[in-house]
């Protein structure tokens, strides 16, 4: 599937979490006739009323619904969480056409698999956002470290729609990797966000736990090896200097910064746990390695995150 970079004039978000509309805010600063978030008729009536702020600064998105009468997408950035990828989806089906790219941000590994369902392993581009730590609150969202976007074709060939979305991102001001094995890329994010996601939200926690105690940093060393274990019995070459590499990466964002996982409990709202420490343990069965530190995790947070939703 071609796309060629003058062909992107159009960049639709589903989703405007604190990740979503941090680089919406990005791309509307670059060309606001670019953006377009879509939503449904209660949120676009709800996000009208009031700017967004990012750091301070207004932002008046344009929001269209399913029924609006606009052209299909060049690309579509989804940044919803992954319980409501499902329901959310259709939202962006009229605007799905045969030349439209759709990049995925959400955490975990098997996005790309429900999108691709819904729309077709042809309209997919891995990516996954790291090394930033927006923190949303209300209409509100604060960054220090934007991170970067990383993506790639599922076969890694530079392709031209690789080339397009490289075009774009860099003249938006956007960092971006495009990694030479988006896969091994994908399972070293999948192990930074079962660490530093869960542990944060268990301890309640923001980044600077981890920079000033070793304590900490052990936990997220002893639940990321068993993402390492599955990942090597699947052929995918997580090392050892792998997972140092990511205890350098949390120790360095803004201490006061917290996970999404994190925000989740804070807000009571459900977590992503099903696809953190659900996931490692379903394919920690399927592969016969053992995840007692992910078992703990799942069990622990499923208790905090049940005693709240049972008492809203």
């Amino acid at each position: 599937m071609r796309l060629e970079t003058s062909t992107i004039k159009r960049v639709y978000f589903l989703g405007l979490g604190a990740l979503g509309t941090m680089y919406a805010s990005k791309l509307h600063t670059y060309n606001s006739d670019l953006v377009k978030v879509v939503v449904d008729e209660d949120r676009k009536r709800d996000y009208e009323k009031e700017a967004i702020l990012v750091n301070d600064i207004p932002y008046h998105f344009s929001f269209i619904t399913p029924a609006s009468d606009e052209p299909a997408a060049d690309l579509i950035i989804v940044a919803v969480k992954q319980h409501h990828l499902e329901a959310a989806l259709p939202l962006v089906a009229p605007f799905v056409s045969e030349g439209t790219t759709i990049l995925s941000l959400l955490n975990g590994i098997s996005s790309e698999a429900v999108i691709a369902d819904h729309f077709g392993q042809e309209h997919i581009l891995y990516a996954f956002g790291l090394q930033m730590d927006a923190l949303r609150i209300g209409r509100q969202v604060n960054y220090a470290h934007m991170g970067y976007i990383v993506f790639g074709e599922k076969d890694n060939s530079i392709s031209d729609r690789v080339n397009a979305v490289k075009e774009l991102l860099g003249n938006a001001g956007i960092p971006y990797q495009v990694p030479p094995d988006i896969l091994k890329a994908m399972w070293f994010k999948f192990m930074l966000n079962v660490a530093v996601n869960q542990v944060s939200a268990l301890l309640e926690l923001p980044f600077k736990v981890f920079r000033d105690i070793e304590n900490a940093r052990q936990l997220l060393v002893l639940a990321a090896k068993e993402v390492q274990a599955i990942a090597n019995k699947k052929g995918i070459d997580l090392l050892d200097e792998d997972i140092n590499k990511m205890v350098e990466i949390v120790v360095g964002l803004y201490p006061e910064g917290k996970t999404s996982m994190l925000q989740d409990v804070e807000a009571k709202r459900a977590t992503e746990l099903a696809i953190f420490a659900g996931e490692v343990r379903r394919q920690g069965e399927l592969f016969h390695v053992s995840t007692p530190i992910n078992d703990f995790l799942y069990h622990a947070l499923s208790l905090k995150e049940k005693s709240y939703l049972l008492h809203r």
